[in-house]
């Protein structure tokens, strides 16, 4: 594979950033075997978002020639009090969250915070070192990064939770930092920081975040104008959540429960910003599918294929397209990709691992 077919599949959505390109490209001029690494917070139930829409990327990282490290933050998430904090709640659910992304990305590495944390103190000297060159108002304009905000009431160890996540880059040894736009923050700080402590330097990979399915939250009239950096912030506050399963398609989700959720998901006609039933098109239909397939009575038009998004986001800008259609041929794409991960953790080996999650949430 050459070079710029590497860049591509890197580039390629939902990669919405890179910082930046010209460092990527001598990277991989330079690197036969580049390292990556993409972290996660350990909390609820996996979703498209986290799983499949990451895992698409980490896909596109190891065809590129890149070995990929899925690194799962247990100290992260007890310090951001998920699964109420409980240690032993989180270590099992690592495990769910480390069979998922192996079984969905083969051959990726995954590690997990505690392991790096305990072989060495050197881990624990570099945060303090790392901190040292950063004020607490810069700190504090990084919180978004653990989904809380400067007016949030914190205790003590979240203000060490940028620092831990700009020194897990170092740790790790990684050539390039991935996460979603949510965590652009921390990875400029890092960026600004490691030279002066003459750390390997990184390029830092960011993807699109995968919405929810509610309707966005609409600008009151004479609300100030946001700011871009604002802007960026109240998009990624309408990711995709665990903590609104009404607005999130899980990777344990049957086919019925796709269908009624899109059925009711924000997509009004012809309406493109903020449309999350065309982000799933975008982002993971055609990511994962050359084409889709929208059934339809022949008094509506009849049966069509897209083969690239452009087409389907044209059609429904024009009105040749209605919601409810897109809507079931998104349903439909999604159980496709879905089916397989959902059969593997109905295996009873995998089907333990949920026990954490208590039967009603994971049977919704």
């Amino acid at each position: 594979m050459d070079l710029e077919e590497k860049l591509d599949l890197i580039k390629r959505p939902p990669t919405e950033e890179i910082v930046v390109e010209s460092e990527l490209r001598e990277l991989l001029e330079t690197n036969s075997k580049p390292k990556h690494y993409i972290g996660f917070e350990i909390s609820g139930l996996l979703h498209v978002g986290s799983l499949v829409q990451s895992g698409f990327k980490i896909r596109d990282f190891q065809k590129a020639g890149v070995q990929t490290t899925v690194f799962l933050a247990d100290w992260h998430s007890v310090i951001n009090n998920k699964l109420g904090g409980d240690w032993t709640a989180i270590k099992k659910a690592g495990e769910y969250y480390a069979k998922a992304f192996e079984f969905f990305c083969p051959g990726v590495k995954v590690i997990f915070g505690s392991d790096l944390y305990e072989k060495t103190l050197e881990y624990w000297a570099n945060v303090v070192r790392f901190s040292k060159n950063v004020t607490l108002a810069r700190d504090v304009r990084c919180l978004t990064i653990m989904g809380r905000s400067e007016s949030d009431k914190l205790d003590l160890a979240q203000y060490f939770y940028p620092p831990m996540q700009a020194t897990d880059i170092h740790a790790l040894d990684v050539d390039i930092a991935h996460a979603g736009m949510d965590q652009r923050k921390v990875h400029m700080l890092a960026r600004e920081v490691f030279p002066k402590l003459k750390w390997k330097p990184f390029v830092a990979v960011h993807h699109s975040l995968l919405p929810g399915l509610a309707e966005p939250e609409k600008t009151k009239n004479g609300e100030k104008k946001k700011s871009a950096s604002e802007e960026k912030e109240k998009i990624a506050a309408m990711k995709m959540s665990k903590s609104k399963p009404w607005t999130a398609i899980f990777i344990h989700d049957s086919k019925k429960e796709i269908e009624e959720k899109l059925a009711k998901a924000y997509c009004p006609p012809r309406v493109v910003e903020n449309n999350p039933v065309l982000e799933f098109a975008r982002q993971l239909v055609f990511h994962e599918f050359k084409e889709l397939r929208v059934e339809r009575p022949s008094k509506f038009g009849g049966d069509v294929t897209y083969s690239s998004f452009t087409n389907l986001e044209k059609d429904f800008v024009e009105g040749k397209l209605h919601p409810t259609d897109l809507k079931k041929a998104v349903a439909n794409a999604l159980d496709e990709i879905i089916a397989p991960i959902r059969a593997h953790f109905e295996k009873p080996e995998f089907k333990k691992l949920l026990d954490v999650y208590g039967k009603v949430e994971v049977t919704r």
